[in-house]
């Protein structure tokens, strides 16, 4: 635990240093998060290089030059960048956020996802939350940033993705231009949760993702009739290895985010997984603690690499014998496992030489990222502005973000969103999206301290 006391005496540190920030206004926050929403960045509607028009075009107007701006086409969707230099030649930050959002259905929503509506204290709209809400905190900070004349040493690199939600080919070309970052902060991830009674519970910090990684199990034979059945049969020889992989369990593991914010977490939750938690955190082998955490679905991925059927495909006709019977597997695997490591030993598991396990070409691993005391103090310091003594819980993601391919590229990332709200209110991807209006100043203070602080 000495790192962790290490960060909290820097943020002490910190806090105690002269403040002179002014936060973004509020209003001017609020207004770009609902125009941002009022633009559909929907795959294949075409409307990412709208929106990156439009920061753009909030940033020249607080003072940023063309050439401090660069908005890239990507066939429909697009990248944006924005520069506030660093009077240094020390590495940059990257500000990591998205421009796209998932589709939404207007006949299934109580409002229309895309006409932005402020109403009973929220925010409505596709994107209100993810990730259009800290994107636009973002861009208003960097304004505001621009406006008061501040000179950060380091160079503050704000670069939104176009299709963090479909296939990550923008994330891909940010990260390889970027690769010389010294870390990046991801607005996509961590944040505050606020209970029912609207008391701040937790900060999470996410620092790592587990690797997503498709897997297709092929058996192939010559067929023939049913009639005239034999000793081999592709799905039964799929089924067969389906049923061992199901019963198969990875070798739990353990790393610095888990063994720091596990004990944590434990403290929040308590009870019987609680306890549990604490248990494998001071010991991974403890049997009696990964079973535990085992029949638990909020917390099985967090102590290894899981993989799990979930597609089947066999056979063409009802009366011939099946030439072909497929499945994929989905794993999350835990950080610093290779996705060939993983293939291998489903292989093993398997035991089938029959049965091909093929891996998805497109899968890219990621290890976690170290828990910076730099970072890590100034995360404290904004948190505690807002809510004193308030726990930082060290994450782990078991879906991935913008900061998986950064992570890939050596580049540090830290998921550290400004958003703080009830779990209850968190309808990211679903119906009726929404972002109290009450947590846009807060956050707002947030990113200013942490920007400032970081670009030191």
């Amino acid at each position: 635990m000495r790192l962790v006391s290490a960060f909290l005496a820097s943020a002490a540190m910190l806090a105690a240093a002269p403040v002179h920030a002014k936060p973004a206004d509020t209003a001017a926050a609020k207004k770009i998060l609902m125009d941002s929403v009022a633009i559909p960045t929907v795959e294949g509607r075409g409307k990412v290089p709208e929106l990156a028009a439009y920061y753009a075009g909030v940033l020249k107007a607080a003072g940023y030059s063309d050439a401090d701006i660069e908005i890239t086409p990507m066939g429909e969707t697009a990248t944006f960048a924005a520069t506030l230099q660093g009077t240094t030649k020390a590495k940059p930050i990257v500000l990591l956020g998205h421009m796209d959002v998932v589709e939404a259905d207007p006949k299934d929503w109580t409002r229309d996802p895309f006409v932005p509506v402020e109403e009973n204290g929220y925010i409505f709209g596709r994107g209100s939350e993810d990730n259009k809400f800290d994107v636009a905190m973002m861009v208003a900070t960097m304004a505001a940033l621009k406006q008061q004349g501040f000179k950060p040493k380091r160079t503050i690199i704000l670069a939104l993705s176009g299709d963090e939600e479909t296939s990550m080919m923008t994330t891909r070309a940010l990260a390889a231009k970027y690769k010389g970052a010294e870390f990046a902060l991801n607005g996509d991830g961590g944040g505050g949760l606020i209970g029912e009674d609207g008391k701040p519970k937790y900060y999470g910090l996410q620092a790592g993702e587990k690797t997503y990684a498709d897997y297709v199990l092929e058996v192939t034979n010559p067929g023939g009739h049913s009639s005239r059945p034999g000793a081999v049969n592709a799905i039964v020889e799929l089924s067969e290895a389906l049923a061992k992989i199901g019963a198969y369990r990875f070798t739990p593991q353990q790393n610095e985010l888990t063994r720091i914010g596990m004990p944590i977490v434990a403290d929040q939750v308590g009870g019987d997984i609680g306890a549990a938690l604490k248990a494998f955190a001071a010991n991974p082998a403890d049997a009696k603690a990964i079973a535990a955490i085992r029949a638990d679905p909020e917390y099985v991925g967090q102590i290894g690499t899981t993989c799990v059927p979930t597609l089947v495909k066999g056979g063409h006709a009802e009366n011939a014998l099946p030439q072909r019977a497929t499945a994929n597997i989905n794993c999350r695997i835990f950080p610093g496992v290779s996705i060939e490591a993983v293939r291998a030993e489903l292989e093993k598991v398997i035991a089938d030489p029959a049965v091909k396990v093929n891996t998805d070409p497109d899968a890219t691993a990621s290890d976690a990222s170290p828990l910076r005391p730099d970072v890590m103090a100034a995360v404290t310091k904004a948190v505690h502005a807002r809510a004193p003594g308030l726990p930082i819980i060290p994450s782990m993601s078991a879906g991935a973000t913008d900061s998986l391919h950064f992570r890939a590229v050596g580049v540090p990332s830290y998921g550290v969103a400004g958003l703080f709200s009830k779990a209850s209110d968190s309808f990211a991807h679903g119906l009726n999206e929404r972002a109290p209006v009450d947590a846009i100043a807060p956050a707002l203070a947030y990113w200013d301290s942490l920007l400032r602080d970081l670009s030191k």
